[in-house]
């Protein structure tokens, strides 16, 4: 699997690191316990099995041409019921146009996973994996009322099979240490 990926800015970064923390202090699932290396706050807008040739080179000159772009985040919700607990996104123009991009040049990609494409995609930043819906008000009283604020600055793709990734730009916001 190779996914497309925008990574905030340093304060949007910060501001998703202290919810995962604040989670995993009440003692509910949190993504501050994935301690892999590349485990960091990021918004997935496509995976798929594996790039088309020169799909890499066309998604790296298309991102560096429009980022960074502004996030603007909604509510804490458990998607699905029972599967992760997410910080919705609200799809700002620049997203939608950015997104439908990315799947114009992958549009032909085998194996696309069906949730990150146009009209089934819900932007979200992930805080938690297998999240029980049962738990969202305590969930959400401790991520607390405020949003923070930030942009998309960079973008990069996963690779699941060697749990690596590649930089499609330059990375301009550098992880905190934690």
């Amino acid at each position: 699997m190779r996914t497309v990926e925008l990574l905030c800015s340093t304060r949007l970064e910060d501001g998703v690191r202290a919810a995962w923390s604040r989670l995993s202090a009440a003692g509910l699932p949190s993504l501050a316990r994935n301690v892999h290396p590349t485990n960091r706050p990021h918004l997935t807008l496509a995976a798929v099995d594996a790039f088309p040739p020169g799909a890499q080179e066309r998604l790296a000159d298309l991102c560096a041409a429009v980022l960074p772009v502004p996030a603007r985040l909604d509510r804490v919700e458990v998607l699905d019921g029972s599967a992760p607990l997410v910080w919705l996104l609200r799809p700002t123009p620049e997203l939608v146009a950015l997104h439908a991009a990315v799947w114009d040049v992958l549009g032909d990609a085998e194996g696309a996973n069906p949730w990150h494409r146009p009209g089934r995609w819900v932007p979200h930043l992930s805080l938690a994996l297998r999240f029980r819906d049962a738990d969202r008000r305590t969930a959400r009283a401790a991520v607390g009322g405020d949003r923070p604020v930030g942009e998309f600055v960079a973008a990069r793709s996963y690779d699941g099979e060697s749990r690596t990734v590649t930089f499609l730009t330059a990375d301009t916001a550098v992880p905190p240490t934690w």
